[in-house]
């Protein structure tokens, strides 16, 4: 049998066959983590075939959404700190897919903006991750993936409103979310259903 051939929900040799094995009552936690991190190798692959780096991706995103936006907004919407975001940002200069500018209006602050590489990636990566995502999705039904992404909003929700009861702050929240390195899933923004 072909590797094309096989049921995509079968666990393959040498994966992570012990989630429906040896630990089938794991906590959700962890099988949300691990399906994060599926997600973000395969998507990492990918980027590297254009030379482009995975903590990229995301201000990437972000900025062919919204070009334009101060490096505080940008962190903010990217889920990570500040010093995270203006070393990513220096390296991206360089590279060539951004500039920063301040404006006539406010000299003091500083905004970013895609240069035409960085805005031509997009027709390069975007699908990459919407080939992730069908990867993923493939052989589970629309209203399994349906239930799925109701059930992770939910979830989501619920952990805003803890968050937001204890106490917690954005700057914490993001600081956990830069050191425990998660990124927002592939295509999530740019591909409507595609995540």
């Amino acid at each position: 049998m072909s590797k094309s051939e096989k049921n995509p929900r079968e666990p393959m040799p040498g994966t992570l066959r012990h989630w429906r094995e040896a630990l089938p009552e794991e906590r959700m936690a962890h099988l949300v983590k691990d399906t994060a991190r599926g997600f973000s190798r395969s998507l990492q692959a990918r980027l590297r075939e254009h030379a482009v780096q995975y903590g990229h991706w995301t201000f990437l995103r972000i900025l062919w959404q919204t070009d334009g936006l101060t490096q505080r907004q940008l962190s903010e919407q990217a889920g990570v700190a500040e010093p995270t975001t203006f070393s990513a940002l220096k390296t991206m200069e360089s590279l060539g897919y951004l500039t920063r500018q301040k404006l006539p209006d406010n000299r003091k602050q500083v905004r970013i903006f895609l240069t035409p590489k960085g805005a031509s990636l997009r027709a390069l990566l975007v699908p990459k991750a919407v080939d992730v995502n069908r990867i993923a999705l493939a052989g589970i039904s629309t209203e399994d993936i349906a239930a799925t992404r109701r059930t992770l909003l939910a979830m989501i929700e619920n952990l805003a409103g803890d968050e937001a009861a204890a106490g917690r702050s954005d700057d914490d929240t993001s600081a956990s979310r830069a050191s425990n390195g998660s990124v927002n899933w592939p295509g999530d923004a740019l591909n409507g259903d595609a995540s």
